[in-house]
């Protein structure tokens, strides 16, 4: 038969119902120098067609390296990312204090600092002082809120910012290399000694802020010439992508929900119906210890992040749910 009806009228045409997955994941991003972190999600959304992505943590324009992705219903995961100590390799240029403790800045000294003056254990003194818990005062060109507003934004308006120091760890500040050098400044020449340095620290420490405290310590002034994030957490930035490469296939290195969860924290795995009840918002009983922080719930065959819960006395209680890619749990 042709599909014709009797009545000479056209058949009519249902169309099939087309389930299309969202990209889902996180994104290790290695950012290039010049560009906002801003910037890096605006081209992850040209790349991927999706609006929803965020990132776990800014890097300022001058800095390069990783940059966490949060893509679709991974966003969620991106509050327990932030959080995540960090390892970063730097330049401190001693002798030249910039207003943004950074190479961005204009100077605002250049006391110098001469080869013979400044030994390697006054460096180190100064380095050392700066290791394990300490209260740091964040950079004045910073985006911490006062009263409401970026502190940057009222610094560039040539308004008094006072920061409150914060409570930070540095687990390690090591001087890895020294180059004495001339630079000019305003015309000037001014002797400076660039330290190549690596720091492992807490999240929320300004690496910047250590620059010009050792310059401060030792009495020459101090800014950032480089910064480069190499880890956060257990990533690493040789596992990044170049989001500007348009060979690369950004589909393809989106980490797994469940994946990075396992990463992250305890795994308790749920059969089918476990996993489906807690999508529905019911409590189920499972084999664990107490948990004191979140526990990824990740269903048999270990592909699907159900969600993170907390385990009270063997009951799981939804702290943050994901969704499957239809949209709810099942």
């Amino acid at each position: 038969m042709d599909g014709s009806r009797r009545d000479g009228r056209r058949p009519r045409c249902y169309a099939a119902a087309v389930l299309v997955t969202q990209p889902d994941g996180i994104i290790l991003v290695d950012k290039p120098q010049g560009i906002s972190s801003h910037r890096v999600v605006s081209i992850a959304r040209r790349r991927l067609g999706l609006k929803k992505i965020g990132h776990a943590g800014t890097l300022d324009p001058m800095a390069t390296g990783l940059l966490l992705l949060g893509v679709g219903p991974s966003t969620r995961l991106l509050t327990h990312l932030v959080g995540l100590g960090k390892t970063y390799t730097a330049t401190i240029r001693l002798g030249v204090g910039t207003d943004s403790d950074d190479a961005d800045g204009d100077p605002v000294s250049a006391l110098g600092a001469a080869a013979d003056a400044v030994s390697d254990q006054a460096i180190e003194a100064a380095v050392a002082a700066l290791r394990g818990p300490i209260d740091q005062v964040p950079s004045t060109v910073s985006a911490i809120k006062v009263d409401g507003r970026r502190a940057y934004d009222l610094a560039r308006k040539g308004e008094t910012v006072t920061l409150r120091a914060r409570r930070v760890t540095v687990d390690r500040f090591e001087v890895r290399g020294r180059v004495d050098r001339v630079v000019s400044v305003d015309g000037a020449d001014v002797p400076v000694i660039d330290l190549d340095v690596v720091v492992s620290c807490s999240s929320g420490t300004y690496i910047r802020a250590l620059a010009r405290d050792v310059g401060a310590a030792l009495g020459t002034g101090a800014h950032l010439t480089a910064l480069r994030r190499t880890v956060v957490g257990p990533f690493a930035v040789d596992d990044a992508v170049d989001l500007e490469d348009e060979a690369v296939d950004v589909h393809s290195r989106l980490a797994r929900p469940a994946d990075v969860a396992r990463r992250l924290f305890p795994v308790v795995q749920l059969d089918g119906h476990q996993a489906k009840d807690l999508g529905d918002g019911k409590r189920i009983s499972v084999d664990h210890p107490d948990s004191e922080g979140p526990v990824a719930a990740i269903a048999a065959g270990g592909d699907r992040l159900v969600g993170l819960v907390a385990v009270r006395r063997g009951q799981l209680r939804v702290i943050t749910n994901f969704p499957t890619a239809a949209g709810a749990n099942a």
